[in-house]
């Protein structure tokens, strides 16, 4: 019996698996070769390459914890499921949320062929998925996080969609700490560095803010912004 996502494989043409159009455009997940591809708008997003920029993500938020017990971490995006796998692998962490607004990409996790990277993490009794805008989620929840894992779109600068670049405003910022925790950590994953990013953490009230590079093979590195909210 065949499912929506047996596709034969080229390895030298990406193929596409599944394509949807949701309330905020079209989204497509589609296979090059071993790799799987999420496709949003017309702009990859990203694959399964790596994970090491979203276990990175993940960690340096941890790290920049205080040394509290079981800290709770929201993560902005499910994205291939890298960030969310790598947190449940690591029993420091207590309470393990996921907000993620493509229905498609849930879909693709919970019966699809992302599932072979997230069924384990899906499973843990600690993991929840939040259907919902990130942008509407930090604004309206009463739930409060340690940690803040933002990884919706290609940085700052770079977003998906044209809604999302109030997140990265001083207004949206300080969103993102109302749901943080006081000495909580605030992480945005980067494609790329930005000075002026860093400094719109310090006008929304952030303190150590600072960036970690993540090396790529080629280009610019990678970066992880890293900010505490006071308290």
């Amino acid at each position: 019996m065949t499912t929506p996502y047996d596709t034969p494989v080229d390895p030298e043409t990406p193929v596409v698996i599944d394509r949807r159009n949701g309330p905020y455009g079209e989204v497509v997940l589609r296979r090059h070769g071993g790799l799987l591809q999420i496709i949003a708008n017309g702009c990859f997003l990203m694959d399964t390459s790596d994970g090491r920029s979203e276990r990175l993500l993940v960690d340096a938020a941890r790290d920049a914890l205080d040394g509290r017990r079981e800290p709770s971490v929201l993560i902005g995006g499910l994205g291939v499921g890298f960030s969310l796998a790598h947190a449940a692998a690591d029993p420091r962490w207590g309470r393990i949320a996921v907000v993620e607004r493509e229905r498609a990409v849930i879909d693709w996790h919970l019966e699809g062929p992302l599932s072979d990277i997230s069924a384990t993490a899906l499973a843990d009794p600690r993991t929840e998925i939040v259907e919902d805008d990130l942008v509407a989620y930090v604004n309206e929840t009463s739930d409060t996080y340690d940690a803040l894992c933002l990884d919706i779109d290609n940085g700052p600068g770079w977003t998906v969609t044209d809604g999302n670049e109030n997140l990265y405003t001083t207004a949206g910022l300080a969103a993102c700490a109302r749901v943080l925790r006081p000495g909580g950590v605030l992480a945005v994953w980067s494609a790329q560095p930005s000075s002026d990013f860093e400094g719109s953490l310090g006008n929304a009230g952030f303190r150590q803010v600072r960036t970690e590079e993540i090396p790529v093979a080629r280009g610019v590195p990678d970066v992880v912004h890293l900010a505490v909210r006071p308290g």
